[in-house]
């Protein structure tokens, strides 16, 4: 099985070399690598240029506009191969040894689509913000749809290359995941859980998504539970 991972870039200068070397570091996988900067403005743009260099087997796309994750998503997805697909921020929030965890979830629990649950896992450094946001556009999720989720913004979601590079993907923002989450939902496709590492940064250390995009996803959620 080849699996697919897409890295959407954004101004991490200090870290996409690092995330880039552990996501290669993953042993007993068939890796196709897509790195999608979305208009860097601090110098991330001259490190990736460096970087195709040192990995010619990683594909490197750039962005002439800055349009948000979930656009940078969609440009990604349309380049992909594999038999599944999954998304890797380039924040080091998330640990890339957890695919292998994943990709073993598909056949002890049937399903065509895993998520890697922060909250059934360990976490750490999630402010208190984040925390409660996250538990309720879960729980509204589950609620709307019929389902027992624990992580609905997880950003490891595991899911079918072939649903990806089909799904029409049109939140060009954070709001990609309770949209994503929506359409697997009503296409039918059985999400289960497995439990992940995180270790979450500060808006200081460049983290990007802020109570606004909260707000956003609570409408996504609404628009997409009634609507396609």
């Amino acid at each position: 099985m080849k699996l697919s991972i897409v890295v959407p870039v954004y101004n991490e200068k200090n870290t996409i070399e690092k995330i880039l070397n552990e996501i290669k570091a993953v042993q007993g996988l068939d890796k196709e690598i897509i790195v999608v900067d979305d208009a860097s403005t601090d110098g991330t743009i001259d490190i990736l240029k460096g970087l195709e260099l040192i990995h010619p087997d990683v594909h490197f796309y750039y962005k002439e506009k800055n349009r948000g994750k979930g656009h940078a998503l969609k440009v990604g997805f349309e380049h992909t191969i594999g038999d599944y697909v999954i998304v890797q921020d380039a924040d080091l929030e998330y640990d890339p040894n957890d695919y292998l965890k994943l990709i073993r979830a598909l056949d002890e629990h049937k399903a065509q689509v895993i998520y890697g649950s922060r909250f059934s896992g360990s976490y750490e450094d999630m402010s208190t913000l984040h925390y409660f946001g996250n538990k309720i556009l879960t729980l509204i999720t589950n609620i709307f749809f019929g389902v027992m989720l624990t992580d609905m913004e997880t950003c490891y979601k595991l899911m079918p290359g072939d649903f990806v590079r089909n799904v029409n993907i049109k939140s060009e923002r954070f709001d990609f995941e309770p949209e994503i989450t929506a359409k697997i939902l009503k296409s039918g496709l059985k999400i289960r859980e497995v439990p992940i590492s995180y270790r979450g940064r500060t808006h200081n250390e460049g983290k990007k998504i802020t109570w606004r995009d909260g707000i956003h996803a609570l409408f996504t959620l609404i628009k997409y539970r009634f609507m396609d």
